[in-house]
This record gives C-alpha cells, sequence and structure tokens, in this order.
C-alpha cells in the first residue's frame, strides 16, 4: 500500500512538471509590450509610493537634523546622520528594550499558538452542546476595549506574583480571547478529512498526539498567520506594558521606551523618529517572509 502510494505521488509530481514546463515561455522568444498589464502597474505605483511615504519619512527623518525635519517633507537628507540611530540605541536604551520586546513578543506568541490552535482544533473538529453559545461568547469578547480589562489583569498578575517582571507583562500579552486567530483554526481543521483523524486513533494516538503530530503540522498557513497578528499585537502594544512597567522602568518595551525622547519642554524628533524605524524593521521583515503562508491561512480558513 504504501509502495502504491509513493507511485502515485511520484506521477502526479512528473505530470506536474510536465504541465508546468509547457507554461515556461521559450526564452527566444521577446518581450512584448502588452498594454493591459502596463497600464494597472502605472496606476498603482503611485498609490503604493502615497501609501509608503509616511514610512519612507519616518526612516530620512532619522538621518536628518531637526532644521531639516521641520524644513519641509523632502526624503533626501542634507547629511546622513547615523549618530541619530546610535543615541536612541544607547543613550535612550532602545537596545534594552528592543530586547525586552523579543522577550515577551516570543513567549506570548509560543502561549497564544498554542492556546488557539487547541481551542480552534476543539471547534472545528468536535459537536458538543453549547458549541454554538461558545462562539458567540467568543465573538462578542471583540466589541471588549482593552482599557476595561487592564484592572483584573494586574490584579491577577499580583496574586500571582509577577508584577514588575517580564514573565508578568508576557502573560498580560498572552491572555484574551483572540477570536480571529481561534476562528482561523477551526475553519481551516474544519476542512481537513476525517480520515487523518480516524486512521490516527486505529493506530493507538492519543487526543493531543492527533492534534499534535497529525492536524497541528497541516495548519502551516495558519500558524504563519497566527505568529505574524500575535507578533505584531505584542510588538505594538503599549497599554499593558505601559501599566505594568510603571514602577520597573528597565523592564519597558519599544512602544513605551519611545517617551525617552519627550522632554518637558522639547522633544527629540530625530531620535524618536530613529527608534522608530528600529522598531519598525523586524515586524516589516517577519511579515516579507511570511506573507505567503499569511495570505494562504486567511484563504483556505474562509474557503467553502
Amino acid at each position: 500500500m504504501r509502495h502504491r502510494a509513493t507511485t502515485a505521488i511520484a506521477m502526479t509530481a512528473k505530470k506536474q512538471r510536465l504541465v508546468g514546463a509547457h507554461d515556461i515561455p521559450s526564452p527566444r522568444r521577446g518581450f512584448r509590450w502588452r498594454p493591459r498589464s502596463v497600464i494597472p502597474h502605472l496606476v498603482l505605483l503611485p498609490i503604493c509610493f502615497v501609501w509608503i511615504y509616511p514610512f519612507l519619512w519616518m526612516v530620512s527623518a532619522g538621518l536628518k537634523t531637526e532644521r531639516e525635519i521641520y524644513s519641509g517633507l523632502s526624503l533626501i537628507p542634507e547629511t546622513l546622520r547615523w549618530e541619530n540611530f546610535q543615541r536612541a540605541w544607547v543613550v535612550a536604551r532602545i537596545g534594552e528594550y528592543f530586547v525586552n520586546t523579543v522577550i515577551i513578543t516570543v513567549g506570548s506568541i509560543a502561549i497564544v499558538l498554542f492556546s488557539v490552535a487547541l481551542m480552534g482544533y476543539v471547534l472545528g473538529r468536535f459537536q458538543f452542546p453549547g458549541k454554538k453559545l461558545v462562539i458567540a461568547i467568543f465573538a462578542a469578547t471583540i466589541f471588549l476595549p482593552e482599557g476595561y480589562t487592564i484592572i483584573p489583569i494586574v490584579e491577577l498578575l499580583q496574586r500571582l506574583h509577577l508584577t514588575n517582571s517580564l514573565a508578568g507583562v508576557t502573560l498580560a500579552q498572552s491572555g484574551g480571547a483572540h477570536v480571529v486567530m481561534v476562528l482561523l483554526f477551526a475553519g481551516y481543521f474544519a476542512q481537513l478529512p476525517k480520515d487523518l483523524e480516524e486512521a490516527a486513533v486505529v493506530d493507538g494516538a492519543s487526543f493531543f498526539r492527533v492534534f499534535w503530530e497529525v492536524m497541528l503540522p497541516l495548519a502551516k498557513p495558519v500558524v504563519a498567520t497566527t505568529v505574524i497578528l500575535q507578533f505584531m499585537s505584542s510588538w505594538n502594544a503599549f497599554l499593558q506594558p505601559l501599566v505594568l512597567t510603571l514602577s520597573r522602568p528597565d523592564l519597558r518595551t519599544l512602544a513605551v521606551g519611545m517617551y525617552a525622547f519627550r522632554g518637558e519642554y522639547s522633544t527629540d524628533w530625530s531620535g524618536m523618529a530613529a527608534a522608530s524605524a528600529i522598531s519598525l524593521a523586524p515586524v516589516i521583515i517577519t511579515f516579507l517572509f511570511l506573507q505567503r503562508y499569511f495570505i494562504e491561512g486567511i484563504a483556505g480558513s474562509v474557503k467553502q
């Protein structure tokens, strides 16, 4: 049986290669100008430039002096002031805040990924009394403002003796219903064939082993989507890290650390722009690496 399955997979792959070979244009053919394909690009390029202009201006502002920042909206500085980034990293302690943010973000991603995947697996694969009610309660939490939950979160961390610690901030960032992520996993798991579970159960696999070794590896697109969503949420979080690190400035995250550039009578805008560019770089790099899986995860979860 295994030999026949391997042979079938090999024949299918061979057919795909043959079909794909006919789709590849011959290198002898010259480039043909097609108005239908060029005109949309000419229209979209200015729109894309306007869309990313604020980010480009922020990066250029990090390389300017205060006088240049106030002089106009030009993207090209007179002289590249790399010392702004050095000042932001060392003097404003952005380097320490960067490490804190990485620890909190990685820890929250691990906790959230495991919890939402398990909840999505149960909601997507099993029928039980009150399932619709559970989903309705999950959906209702979307309308609950974050500020309303900060007091019970602080009280809970105090009872757990996790206040004024990175573990406490990580746990706070991992809390919440994470409705979108749970529903993405539930929708994706619901579409997988039941034969996979039945075969694993026949082989003696337990509930958790079926989830961990069979179902979760098949949900890589949704895993990548969850990683991106939680990464952006934890990396850019402001309210909870601000409240939970008031008495421990050394535990601040990047979003909270931006306050270091604001003085009583003036603001270091060039240093703040440099720190903002440092803060946004990991988010952009992560999304560029996982964008294909992000799109596949969204599309696979909503496919009928």
